[in-house]
């Protein structure tokens, strides 16, 4: 029975089934949830309306929160090969770092809901405030000297040639298969035939 809302896993008073070390070892210690007893459970509808109450207190003060997210967008410049994969990458922490510079608020890096980025080009990198605010904001990666505007390009074109690789490939896998039946004097069906 959870007591608080847990990102990817419900809200409060919801009662879910969870792997025995997650409850035992997570949940439970933290508070986050109890074993879900006659006793636990009847007091579940008392816990989703306080925690609705709550969340609806949380939700109007995070709300101006969102509006100052809205429309971010955020530069990092970063060394990269010819192919556009970086050197290293930019993290959870060194996005809320510039957020806190950028805006002025405080996001911890646990709210940034995105692996590191490691390529060159425009991100869209989610900002989880509250459950169920979750602003959008674009970072932008690009090579050390170079615009926003040409490492955004120079993403749509690397994604552009590896389109078109892929699709060469593809074409030389299917004629590679079907040159060995055409040897053997072999015709492909759709069907095989019944006896």
């Amino acid at each position: 029975l959870l007591l608080q809302d847990v990102y990817k896993l419900g809200r409060a008073g919801d009662v879910k089934k969870v792997a025995n070390g997650y409850g035992r070892n997570y949940l439970i210690p933290q508070g986050f949830a109890v074993l879900a007893t006659p006793g636990a459970l009847a007091q579940s509808e008392t816990i989703r309306v306080e925690a609705d109450k709550q969340r609806a207190i949380l939700n109007d003060e995070m709300g101006g929160v969102a509006e100052q997210l809205k429309g971010v967008v955020l530069a990092f410049p970063a060394r990269a090969s010819e192919t556009g994969r970086l050197y290293g990458s930019i993290n959870t922490r060194m996005m809320a770092e510039s957020i806190s510079e950028k805006v002025g608020v405080n996001i911890s890096h646990n709210q940034i809901d995105s692996q590191p980025l490691r390529m060159i080009g425009e991100h869209s990198v989610n900002i989880r405030l509250t459950v169920d605010l979750i602003p959008a904001i674009s970072v932008v990666v690009h090579r050390e000297g170079e615009t926003i505007q040409q490492a955004i390009d120079e993403a749509a074109d690397l994604a552009e040639a590896e389109e078109l690789f892929t699709e060469v490939v593809d074409e030389t896998i299917e004629e590679a298969a079907q040159e060995p039946a055409e040897e053997a004097g072999i015709e492909e069906t759709e069907e095989p035939s019944e006896a």
